[in-house]
C-alpha cells in the first residue's frame, strides 16, 4: 500500500521543478516513473532516475511494458545514485532503496511503495506501470497544478 503522500509546494512560474527517481538497481521502477514523467510532462521538470546498486541493463520485461503504451526506454542505461543528483533535485522519490538513499535538507522526500518487478514477465509488470503512472500524474499535478 502507498503511503499517504505529502503535497509538494509548486514552484514559482519560472523555477524548472526537478525530480529524481530511486530503486536499487535503477532498472525498473524508477526508469519506468521518469520515462512517465518525462512523457507526460513534455519538458516542463527535468527529470532524473539512478539506482544504489544499478544493473548492467534495464530489465527487458519493462521495456516490453513501456513500449507497449507508447514510451521506448530500450537505450536507457541505470546510473550510479550520487549525492549531486539529490542535490540538485527539489522531489526525490525512493522506491526500495531503504538506507542506500542521501538525505539532504531542503529536499522533499516520497517513498512510493511499489513491487520490484525484477524477475518478473511482462504480464507482472503492467500492473506495476500502471500503478507508476498514476502516481506520477498525481506528482505532475502537484508540481504543475492548472
Amino acid at each position: 500500500m502507498v503511503a499517504e503522500t505529502p503535497k509538494v509546494n509548486p514552484p514559482s512560474e519560472e523555477a524548472v521543478p526537478q525530480v529524481l527517481f530511486v530503486c536499487v538497481h535503477n532498472a525498473g521502477r524508477s526508469q519506468m516513473a521518469a520515462a512517465f514523467l518525462e512523457h507526460l510532462g513534455a519538458g516542463r521538470v527535468r527529470v532524473r532516475s539512478a539506482g544504489s546498486a544499478p544493473a548492467d541493463q534495464v530489465n527487458p520485461a519493462v521495456v516490453a511494458a513501456m513500449s507497449e503504451i507508447g514510451i521506448d526506454i530500450a537505450a536507457n542505461t541505470p546510473r550510479v545514485l550520487s549525492e549531486e543528483a539529490v542535490r540538485a533535485s527539489d522531489v526525490v522519490i525512493t522506491m526500495g532503496c531503504g538506507d542506500a538513499c542521501p538525505f539532504f535538507p531542503g529536499r522533499r522526500y516520497l517513498g512510493w511503495e511499489l513491487p520490484d518487478p525484477a524477475g518478473r514477465g511482462v504480464e507482472a509488470v503492467r500492473p506495476i506501470r500502471d500503478r507508476i503512472r498514476r502516481h506520477v500524474e498525481d506528482l505532475l499535478g502537484e508540481l504543475l497544478p492548472g
